[in-house]
């Protein structure tokens, strides 16, 4: 089933009332002359508004008229046989929102059979709608009147439809609305054919047509007629011409508002002569999800009617959320499932040449209250590592936990710019009652083993970091903790270009510290007592040139160094904001974690220490900065390991840190 991150409201259309039509010409979209008019309002009365407080601004009340909602379920079938369960959780979103019933479009069964299997699939239907909260009303569609086999009645399964459903053609009044539904397979007069894709099949009947009239004469007084039938003859094509004629009496009827098909499984709107034509995708039924957000997914609609105007929404199945459901605990239990490690027996380890064979295991945890569905698949976009089991599924109980065994294999090629490192990707679902919460999708490293890898040596010649425009270099939290108070960030960059506004290395996001050059002025921002302390300097930096840079903060104030020269010092103390965001290097987080104010020329010997190791006015700073006791992190860009540089640290055992946004790469630094 088609699940949307969001809840999709794929059409939302506030529609006028069917009287206003009468206002204007044939021919002519009444919806292009009202915009979204809003709902009708009463001036407050003491009966009606209560307050202690004196105030000049009026709260307009709506009105106490009635209005109420109905919803349409698209086509059942068509698709797999466990269409049903899609069906089902339709019955659940809907029952969430308790409109006042549920209209269909047709093909409720598979059917294409004869009585015995029919009689099954409409029970199985029957089954499931009848947990509805409100009324349902069918349609007939082909999957559920064409019959297939031997003893073939000239009826079909018309009997039986009409034996379990009810009428093929009938209309109810609810709320001064009227609700019309209409067969649309009807047989060939002269053959008796029925076959949805030739136009003389697809003809009304003088009989059903005759119906229509008399009840549209019937609801004349109505606020809103809607119709509903299985294939939307207004298409044209195979349908031939016959809604023509259909067409013509709605429209002088004056007060049709909307007309509901199904059958082509996806979603379509295509209004005329003011009268709303809607055709649903699906619900359950076969479904390509060619553009799930262009109308290709299990939805149904909402519709929310008013005497003045109609409004339609159309909602994924499955996102509708139970309030009732999702308690302080539930929620609780969710976040700390999502944070919740596995556990490893130990890394993998990584030969000299790249080459691993060896089993592992993975500890799984729940430490939620309800059972939980885990699919755990190790994957590398390293085409060199297979894994045996290539995925696994496990259903945990509550607050258990599962150990699974893997296999890995890696080929002993070489350690090259093409090897990445391996996760394990876990999916999980906390089931519940009728519904399964979906957890973010997370990829956990899997742990390496590299004292058997070389670190790499000084490149020859020098190497250095290039970032496009869009590239960047990300710290996960934890990989480097800066304690709190004094703490320095150089490194030596190369500008292509400068923008308003460069991020060099940078956590900050309303907390923690940045470098950044902004129209070629850089500056130093830490976030001390609750603000930025900030020192910029007002001398521009030129491109195409090194230039190192360093910002301090020493306890007492900030500090920009430009080149080993001092050019701003702000003072400034107290507690640094903490975060738990990313740190970027060519670039700065945005709220959502992800990288902005991508810097575009090449980075080298990119260092963050503990203390502020420069004090003075002037220094020399090196061209190749090397490490020390304070030094937190220090890439020299020397080389890559997978997506990784190696960062060098005091006891100079180097390993790789970080993980490449993008696509930089590695180029002689002059």
């Amino acid at each position: 089933m088609q699940k949307l991150a969001l809840l999709l409201v794929a059409v939302f259309l506030v529609l006028p009332g069917p009287h206003a039509a009468a206002q204007d010409n044939i021919g002519h979209d009444r919806h292009r002359h009202h915009h979204n008019p809003k709902h009708p309002t009463e001036v407050p009365t003491p009966a009606r508004f209560v307050t202690s407080r004196a105030s000049d601004v009026v709260l307009p009340l709506p009105e106490e008229k009635d209005a109420f909602v109905f919803a349409v379920f698209g086509d059942r079938t068509g698709g797999p046989v466990d269409g049903v369960k899609v069906l089902a959780d339709a019955v659940r979103d809907v029952n969430l929102l308790e409109p006042d019933l549920v209209m269909t479009v047709g093909d409720l069964i598979n059917g294409y059979n004869t009585t015995p299997a029919w009689l099954e699939q409409m029970r199985e239907y029957k089954e499931i709608m009848n947990e509805l909260r409100c009324p349902w009303f069918p349609v007939a569609g082909n999957h559920d009147v064409y019959w297939r086999g031997e003893g073939r009645p000239p009826e079909e399964h018309e009997a039986n439809y009409e034996m379990h459903f009810g009428p093929l053609w009938y209309a109810f009044r609810h709320k001064n609305c009227w609700f019309i539904a209409l067969y649309s397979d009807e047989a060939n007069p002269e053959t008796g054919e029925r076959n949805f894709n030739k136009p003389e099949c697809q003809r009304m009947s003088d009989e059903q047509f005759s119906w229509l009239k008399d009840t549209l004469r019937k609801a004349a007084d109505a606020d809103h007629i809607f119709l509903f039938l299985h294939h939307p003859r207004w298409l044209g094509g195979q349908y031939g011409d016959d809604w023509d004629k259909v067409h013509r009496a709605l429209v002088a009827a004056g007060n049709v508002t909307a007309v509901f098909a199904g059958h082509i499984h996806r979603m379509r709107y295509d209004p005329k002569d003011g009268i709303e034509y809607v055709t649903l995708a699906t619900v359950g039924g076969g479904q390509g999800e060619t553009v799930p957000q262009a109308g290709w997914l299990h939805q149904y609609h909402l519709v929310t009617v008013r005497k003045q105007q109609v409004a339609l929404a159309a909602l994924p199945v499955g996102e509708v959320m139970d309030v009732r459901e999702i308690t302080g605990q539930f929620a609780d239990e969710c976040a700390r499932l999502v944070a919740a490690a596995p556990r490893f027996d130990g890394p993998l380890t990584l030969g000299a040449d790249g080459t691993v064979s060896q089993e592992f295991k993975v500890t799984i945890n729940n430490p939620t209250s309800r059972q939980a569905d885990f699919t755990i698949t190790p994957d590398s976009a390293d085409l060199r590592w297979l894994f045996s089991p290539d995925h696994t599924h496990a259903i945990i109980e509550p607050g258990g936990s599962r150990q699974l065994t893997f296999r890995a294999r890696r080929a002993g090629d070489s350690i090259d710019a093409l090897l990445r490192t391996p996760d394990l990707v876990l999916h999980a679902d906390v089931l519940m009652p009728g519904h399964r919460y979906a957890m973010p999708e997370r990829r956990i490293a899997i742990p390496l083993n590299l004292d058997a890898v070389p670190p790499p040596l000084a490149a020859t010649p020098d190497l250095a970091l290039h970032l496009s425009g869009t590239d960047a270099l990300r710290l996960a939290p934890g990989e480097v903790t800066i304690p709190d108070g004094p703490f320095t960030v150089e490194c030596w960059i190369n500008a292509d270009s400068f923008s308003s506004r460069i991020g060099i290395i940078s956590r900050a996001e309303n907390s923690e510290w940045g470098l950044f050059v902004n129209n070629g002025r850089p500056h130093m921002a830490v976030h001390l007592s609750g603000r930025y302390i900030r020192a910029e300097s007002q001398t521009p930096l030129k491109t195409g040139q090194w230039h190192h840079l360093a910002g301090v903060f020493d306890g007492k104030e900030v500090r920009m160094y430009v080149d080993g020269v001092l050019r701003a010092r702000t003072a400034g103390q107290g507690p640094r904001t903490a975060n738990r965001r990313p740190i970027f290097i060519g670039a700065d987080p945005n709220s959502d974690n992800a990288p902005m104010s991508f810097f575009r020329g090449s980075m080298d010997s990119v260092r963050i220490s503990s203390g502020a190791v420069y004090t003075g006015e002037t220094f020399s700073p090196s061209r190749r900065l090397t490490p020390a006791e304070n030094t937190l992190l220090l890439l020299n860009m020397d080389a890559l390991f997978g997506r990784s540089p190696w960062t060098e640290t005091p006891d100079r055992r180097a390993r790789p840190i970080g993980t490449l946004v993008g696509s930089p790469v590695l180029v002689p630094a002059e």
